[in-house]
This record gives structure tokens, C-alpha cells and sequence, in this order.
């Protein structure tokens, strides 16, 4: 499959916005023993929640949030484990299991700016950009795809160029693609935005910012008997 892509714009952030809302904050709240979360006013619940965290010690409430976000996917000890190792590290860009490196961004970001730097301050890249098979056949723009047409303007420096050459190049399954790309959007008009962590990709990882390319989808061979 062929593909024109461009890239419009390769920015910086360090808070993936809507990645927490009201009902996140009064339930934090509750957790960290604040009893009246109900009658705050919806505007002040941020506030509030960095007043009533502050009243613990950081590997306390890392463990605390953590349990909240990640309960389901992680023991006890892990969590044990990742609230003191938040202290030192980006655990959103080292933790084994980067299907949950979104969620250790966004907690590690509120631990961050509640605690004003005690926590290590990880970013994400948001990246918009145009993509367009040719011919114009609409396949369905998923994230795997994505990341094998950007490989084709990333720089061999770049992580994913580096450690995922054969997903890349269609040679094995890329479902790593899934926790590499936390967020993609079709905005319409073949024009996408996707976010990830800067562990990842920079505007520094960009060779070219408008070149052509061809995607080879991986096909799992079937031994024949």
C-alpha cells in the first residue's frame, strides 16, 4: 500500500488534555480522606484534590492514584513497587508494559504538579499530519499503519526505527503499535493527530517532513501440513 504523508506540526506537551474530569477528582478526593468533596464547586476540585494530596508523602499518594487508575492491571506489589520507583524515574517511558504507559503519564503529570517537581516531569509529543493512500482506496487508518508510513521519514537514530525494524517492515506482527500510539484521531479530510510519549518521537526524530512511502501489512503464515 502507497501513502503521501506530510506533517503539519510536531508539538511538545506535558498534560494530555481531558485525561482527568470531575468525577476522577471527588473520587481522589475521597480517597485521600477529603470528606466533603460533594459541595466543591466543579472549578475549585483540582485545587482542592493538590491540597488534600500534599497532606501525604509523595510514594503515599503515588500509591493511593495508582490503585485507582491501574488496580486491574496491577497487584498490590506492583504498585508498591511503581509508587517509590515514580520518585526516580519516568515510569511512563520505562515501565515493561507499555500498554499502560498513557495512564503512568497522566498520574505521573498530576503527581508532578501537585507535589510542584518532586516527581520526575515526563512529555508527550502530539503530532498532526496527513496521510493518503494512493490511489485513494480508504483503507482504514489504524495505528499500526500509522507508524510504519511515519517510519519511512524518521531518522535511524529514532527509537522505533531502531527497535521495531521488522514490525516496520511487515516481517512480524507491530501490535506493540497499540501502546506506541496512546491517541489517534481522524479529524476528517485524511487529516490525523496522534499523541505519544516524547521517549518516542520528537520533531528531532523527523527526517522529512513530507515524503511518500509503502506500507507492507503483516500476513501470519500458515504452515502447511
Amino acid at each position: 500500500m502507497k501513502y503521501s504523508v506530510k506533517i503539519n506540526s510536531v508539538k511538545t506537551i506535558d498534560e494530555i488534555e481531558n485525561s482527568w474530569n470531575n468525577d476522577d477528582f471527588r473520587e481522589l478526593l475521597k480517597r485521600f480522606d477529603y470528606a466533603d468533596s460533594d459541595i466543591i464547586k466543579p472549578n475549585e476540585l483540582k485545587e482542592y484534590l493538590f491540597m488534600a494530596i500534599s497532606d501525604f508523602e509523595p510514594d503515599e499518594a503515588a500509591a493511593i492514584v495508582l490503585d485507582y487508575k491501574l488496580s486491574e492491571e496491577l497487584t498490590e506489589g506492583q504498585i508498591e513497587n511503581l509508587s517509590h520507583e515514580m520518585m526516580r524515574e519516568k515510569v511512563s517511558e520505562n515501565y515493561s508494559d507499555i500498554y499502560i504507559h498513557k495512564l503512568l503519564f497522566n498520574i505521573n503529570q498530576l503527581l508532578y504538579k501537585a507535589y510542584n517537581g518532586k516527581f520526575p516531569a515526563a512529555k508527550a509529543t502530539v503530532i498532526e499530519f496527513e496521510m493518503r493512500e494512493e490511489p485513494d482506496e480508504k483503507t482504514e487508518i489504524t495505528k499500526e499503519l500509522v507508524l510504519k508510513a511515519l517510519g519511512a521519514g524518521l531518522l535511524e537514530k529514532n527509537l522505533i526505527t531502531r527497535l521495531f525494524k521488522e514490525q516496520l517492515d511487515g516481517n512480524v506482527s507491530f501490535a506493540e503499535a497499540e501502546g506506541i500510539i496512546w491517541d489517534l484521531y481522524d479529524k476528517g479530510g485524511s487529516q490525523y493527530e496522534m499523541t505519544t510519549s516524547e521517549k518516542w518521537l520528537t520533531k528531532l526524530d523527523i527526517k522529512n517532513m513530507e515524503f511518500e512511502c509503502t506500507v507492507t501489512p503483516f500476513t501470519e503464515k500458515v504452515e502447511k501440513e
